[in-house]
């Protein structure tokens, strides 16, 4: 039993090792990588000052398509930003053991994802200026200040909810951090000082640390749930052919969950390669978190198949004319290859046990998330461009959409800004919750003693039955 328990502590140090390792080194291609991401997002901030300077009209949308790229990639961000709902609430409160070393970077694609995605319709005003004037001089009527209330909510809840179980590793940072020779350091020594909020790990504190996690738990389902359901309240409320629809609510819901547990997924991937995670992000992991996928992929092939063929059996006449340029006309190659290659095409290849191995699985959920954007881009524009009153006698690029040089900068500053971030994260601090995994290991290790306990006094019960015999 000593030696048992002297190894689960050399264990424990070689978690915490192994987390903390990638902290201590910023290496030449970690520098190159900000180098890269920062030259993309000046060039973004650049576009976005030239868009302040000379308004709107140096985009390519105009009177008709007034939400473009920017507004399908708020959605897009929205979405992805469910992944710490689903991997480290969900399965929290469900008690799921495997969750341990996967949670923390759900719940950072949570946060930067919201960040990022509550800039874009600032960036999509024509006056950001006057961007208060909507809580102000907001209407309790309007679903634009229901999503305003929303998303702060969410962004307040998800920010909390990530540095609450940071608070014991901020601590063991702290305290590791024995050399402070360089500014540097110093500044990281108060960083995670300041962090640590003065934890010793006491009693008290680790229960009133598991009280406030399970009370934001609980919370924070229904929270995440309710932001992409008034999402998609900015679109159902509206009345165009397209986006009159009552399974709005639940179909972005699911489609939110569907690409941000495929978010999860590559930051597992990423992460296990870059920072040699091997021995606790497992392929299991990839297995369970590849079957979940496949549910919530089955779930939305089901609300999309009853978004479309719906109005599609009437083909009531303005959602005939938009529903024949998807299926046949201009959309179609685009909203044939969603249906088939991001969500036909991922159900094959997750139902197999093989193709919920890490790598065909990586690749699957790169597809899944690419189309995932492109299905945001779909529901917006080609409903613009099939308004009630048929558009005529107009310059040609106002009937028709395509993004310009100034949105796909300004778009491509705040993904480069959403990597920034992740990569600073991951140099800053541990990737993994050090104390949770630590945890498991213990619960494992305790399991492990009760089964060997277990056996050894069904042992001695057979053979005091073979004596008296």
């Amino acid at each position: 039993m000593e030696n048992k328990k002297f190894n689960l502590a050399q264990e424990i140090e070689l978690v915490k090792e192994d987390c903390l390792r990638p902290t201590r080194k910023w290496g030449r291609s970690t520098q190159i990588w900000l180098g890269i991401l920062c030259c993309v997002a000046a060039w973004g901030l650049f576009a976005f000052i030239h868009q302040l300077r000379h308004g709107l009209g140096v985009t390519a949308m105009r009177n008709y398509v007034s939400w473009g790229l920017y507004i399908s990639t708020f959605v897009f961000f929205i979405g992805i930003s469910h992944s710490g709902t689903l991997v480290s609430a969900i399965l929290r409160i469900t008690k799921q053991e495997w969750r341990r070393p996967i949670t923390r970077s759900a719940e950072l694609l949570t946060f930067v994802s919201l960040l990022f995605g509550g800039i874009m319709p600032i960036i999509d005003l024509g006056r950001p200026d006057r961007v208060l004037n909507l809580v102000i001089f907001g209407r309790v009527q309007s679903p634009l200040l229901w999503d305003v209330i929303s998303i702060m909510t969410y962004f307040t809840g998800s920010t909390v909810f990530l540095y609450l179980p940071m608070i014991p590793d901020m601590a063991l940072c702290r305290d590791r951090l024995i050399v402070t020779k360089t500014r540097f350091d110093k500044f990281r020594k108060r960083l995670y000082t300041f962090m640590a909020i003065g934890w010793t790990g006491t009693k008290t504190q680790w229960h009133k640390l598991e009280t406030v996690m399970t009370i934001m738990t609980i919370v924070i389902i229904p929270v995440a749930v309710s932001v992409h359901t008034v999402v998609s309240y900015i679109f159902a409320m509206t009345l165009r052919p397209g986006w009159d629809s009552t399974v709005f609510g639940p179909y972005f819901v699911a489609g939110a969950l569907y690409s941000g547990s495929a978010g999860v997924i590559l930051g597992m991937a990423v992460f296990r390669h870059l920072y040699k995670l091997e021995k606790y992000i497992t392929p299991r992991h990839f297995d369970l978190m590849g079957r979940i996928v496949l549910a919530l992929t089955l779930i939305y092939a089901y609300l999309n198949l009853n978004e479309y063929w719906i109005p599609a059996y009437k083909m009531a006449t303005h959602e005939g004319f938009l529903l024949r340029d998807l299926f046949f006309g201009s959309y179609s190659g685009v909203f044939w290859t969603l249906q088939f290659g991001t969500v036909l095409l991922p159900i094959i290849i997750m139902s197999i046990p093989k193709g919920r191995q890490i790598l065909p699985l990586s690749i699957t959920c790169v597809i899944i998330v690419i189309g995932a954007w492109i299905k945001r881009y779909i529901i917006v524009v080609p409903t613009l461009l099939h308004p009630y009153m048929p558009i005529q006698e107009v310059p040609a690029d106002w009937s028709s959409y395509f993004p310009n040089w100034v949105e796909w900068s300004v778009t491509m500053g705040c993904l480069s800004g959403i990597f920034i971030v992740i990569t600073l994260f991951s140099k800053f601090f541990p990737m993994m919750a050090v104390w949770e995994v630590e945890e498991g290991l213990e619960i494992e290790h305790d399991r492990q003693v009760a089964l060997e306990m277990k056996k050894k006094r069904e042992m001695e019960k057979m053979s005091q039955e073979v004596t008296v015999n």
